[in-house]
């Protein structure tokens, strides 16, 4: 019925804003190019953007406090992104005007946010709706950061930090409220580790016992980690958990930190009406995750910080040899797992876009 796509960090370092630097500003579309038919063919994307935006009238930052160009959002959405979640260690790097620079960004290119606000009434789940096969389906989204690096939130409803019982909550709230699906963005917990946290397996399990959550997509690690169904989830089907999806572009690999955060996962989602059979009369039931995959991702951090699918470049490109690359595709894959195999094709859009449900600020 349609596809969900999402992405690990998107961590604009020093050296990713020179490779996307021009004469005139920043042009990020060549450093994504390699990736975008994965996106343009997502019925819904979502990114993570890890970092804010510098606030106007004031000089871009990186590593260690963050504060990035609004070219960034701009390409995001050229590529094909709905939305992103904006809950993370950095999301409050710049203060509160951080947070409303970037969020006034999103909203300048249409597209959702979630996991960070300007105000108490902007604090709720990101609603998008896409009309197929003659109905309308709800999407909720939530994103909660386990800290902010020490630096204190600026108001309560700032920055969403981790709190399993209000997220079961706010699930049951959406779903009350019309969402068909609720989608979790969890920021956490351990940096350069592939085997998850008990702090993250204990949320999803949470979650995934809740039977209101359909799928959980984690950040933060900067490295691959499994990807794996739970018991629960609505109708007792099971859930879906990426625990750690690594990078999307970011300045990082075996030269700062660990060889794995050279990599990613990109999560495919399909998504299907439970129970439909017209030949027996059965109406379409309400949407489910019935199956993901992943495509392993790299960045050529030394060839432009070009993004690439590892299963395309099996003979190496740019900076990259074929030995290389295929040491990064065994990472990835070891870390995965062998739950989700990886996806062969990219998917195609089964109808419009997808409405982004605008909040007030």
């Amino acid at each position: 019925m349609l596809t969900i796509v999402a992405a690990g960090d998107v961590l604009p370092h020093q050296p990713v804003l020179d490779s996307a630097r021009t004469p005139d500003g920043y042009d990020f579309t060549p450093l994504l190019a390699g990736l975008d038919p994965w996106v343009a063919g997502a019925d819904l994307a979502l990114c993570h953007m890890e970092v804010p935006l510098a606030p106007p009238g004031t000089s871009p930052s990186t590593y260690p406090v963050f504060g990035t160009v609004p070219q960034l959002v701009r390409d995001l959405k050229k590529q094909g992104w709905d939305g992103c979640s904006t809950a993370s260690n950095h999301a409050v790097d710049r203060g509160q005007a951080g947070i409303d620079a970037t969020l006034d960004a999103f909203d300048a290119q249409g597209l959702g946010h979630v996991g960070t606000a300007r105000s108490e009434a902007e604090d709720t789940p990101q609603l998008y709706r896409l009309v197929r096969a003659g109905r309308t389906f709800t999407i909720a989204h939530l994103a909660v950061t386990y800290a902010t690096n020490g630096i204190p939130v600026p108001e309560p409803w700032s920055v969403d930090l981790i709190d399993a019982d209000r997220l079961v909550s706010q699930a049951t709230q959406a779903r009350a409220d019309g969402a068909d699906m609720v989608l979790v963005s969890v920021h956490c917990c351990t940096e350069y580790v592939t085997t998850p946290a008990a702090e993250q397996v204990d949320l999803a399990t949470t979650l995934a016992a809740s039977g209101v959550v359909d799928l959980v997509i984690g950040h933060h690690a900067h490295v691959p980690q499994p990807i794996e169904m739970l018991p629960g989830g609505p109708d007792g089907r099971g859930m879906w958990v990426a625990y750690g999806l690594g990078n999307y572009v970011s300045n990082q690999d075996q030269a700062c930190c660990v060889a794995a955060t050279s990599s990613g996962e990109l999560l495919v989602a399909q998504v299907t009406a439970t129970g439909a059979d017209p030949g027996a009369g059965i109406a379409a039931g309400p949407p489910r995750v019935t199956s993901v995959t992943y495509l392993p991702i790299t960045v050529d951090r030394r060839g432009g910080h070009r993004v690439y699918a590892l299963t395309q470049i099996p003979d190496g490109t740019g900076d990259l040899s074929a030995s290389e690359v295929a040491s990064r595709l065994a990472r990835v894959e070891q870390a995965a797992g062998t739950q989700a195999p990886i996806a062969t094709a990219p998917p195609t859009p089964t109808g419009d876009p997808p409405v982004v449900v605008q909040r007030t600020p």
